[in-house]
């Protein structure tokens, strides 16, 4: 949405549109007013629609290497460019996260252990857990022949090995003012903003806090997000004293995650794979917070300065780096002004924005195609 809206309002130096945007998605419309947006939207197309709008544009612009559309626009001899928001190229569920294991995968896939991949995904059913294998592979094959493949992260281009790679960060429009420094809250509070599913490792959160709290630290966490894993976080909490220490929130708005963030001294992101940027650690550091992330590739490189790194899965290591948090909130706060800085920097929406314009500009001139 972001980047559509923001290309469809380019202007050249004439007054004339940089970019025509058309959007083609597979979600139904519900109740959204599609005629509000500034592009065209073409929503659940036919086979016949989908190659006709493929056949009548410049660029095809991929938000992740989608089989079908993949393979009519280089048929069909476009110059496609591929944005790589997941691991699809090279893991077959798209998380680089081992299931039976429950840790980040260390690369089954790329190294040849296909039989590994099969019994990581078995849960979704024998046959389903093949068809996914299966399918990794033509998708790989085809992005090798796309005319760039663009990542949110130089960590994710080193895990996909794909030619013609060009590095662009995600980026968010920051509302207001930069804020200053925080309000204080007493006791302390952390803040978690995710989706309630395992690789998020909101669990890993809630061992490591029990671990803070054993030491008598006083502290508060606020759970923000919903998913499956809900009810498990629940009794969880509760298994381990913690029901005076942490709020399980749900699903908040925007603005009320703003509101409960406001006073919170860090924000946590114990994730244990899928991440190939991490959305909430910008949005945290450009609300002057200091970010504590698990030691993926993806997350380390956003947070930079402006974050602490624990290794992954490892819930007294995270414990210890909240601690020293607890010990020296004016420390946190100092950071955070750093993470502030690092993301006004590089991950501005105008930014993204025109940076993506620069790819198809170089694209067209150059006459390159699949």
């Amino acid at each position: 949405m972001s980047l559509a809206t923001g290309l469809a309002g380019l202007k050249q130096t004439d007054g004339t549109a940089s970019a025509k945007v058309t959007v083609v998605t597979r979600t139904s419309r519900g109740a959204f007013n599609d005629e509000s947006l500034p592009f065209h939207v073409v929503r659940q197309p036919s086979l016949r629609e989908l190659v006709r709008l493929i056949q009548a544009t410049d660029i095809v612009h991929l938000a992740g290497p989608a089989i079908l559309p993949l393979l009519a626009a280089l048929l069909l001899r476009k110059r496609v460019v591929v944005e790589h928001h997941g691991f699809q190229a090279v893991c077959p569920n798209g998380q680089l996260f081992h299931e039976p294991s429950q840790m980040p995968c260390p690369g089954h896939f790329m190294a040849g252990r296909h039989s590994e991949c099969w019994r990581c995904n078995a849960k979704e059913g024998s046959f389903r857990s093949l068809k996914m294998v299966l399918q990794t592979f033509p998708r790989r094959w085809l992005c090798n022949s796309v005319t760039t493949n663009v990542t949110p992260t130089d960590w994710l281009a080193r895990v996909l090995q794909l030619p013609r790679m060009t590095l662009i960060y995600h980026g968010i429009l920051a509302n207001g003012k930069p804020a200053g420094l925080p309000a204080p809250t007493s006791p302390p509070t952390f803040g978690f903003v995710g989706r309630l599913v395992t690789t998020k490792g909101a669990q890993i959160l809630l061992q490591a806090s029990q671990q803070v709290a054993s030491r008598g630290f006083e502290f508060q966490l606020k759970i923000i997000g919903d998913g499956p894993e809900r009810a498990a976080l629940v009794a969880q909490t509760q298994a381990l004293g913690l029901v005076d220490r942490v709020q399980l929130l749900g699903y908040l708005s925007k603005e009320e995650v703003d509101d409960v963030l406001a006073g919170t001294v860090a924000v946590v992101m114990p994730s244990l794979g899928g991440e190939v940027f991490g959305m909430v650690a910008i949005e945290s550091m450009f609300r002057g917070k200091i970010v504590v992330v698990s030691d993926l590739g993806a997350l380390v490189e956003v947070t930079g300065e402006g974050g602490r790194v624990f290794p992954s899965g490892n819930s007294n290591a995270l414990g210890e780096c909240l601690e020293r948090i607890l010990q020296s909130p004016e420390g946190a706060v100092l950071q955070g002004q750093d993470a502030q800085k690092r993301a006004s920097l590089h991950f501005t929406e105008d930014r993204m924005i025109s940076e993506h314009l620069a790819v198809y500009q170089r694209v067209v001139a150059g006459g390159e195609n699949g």
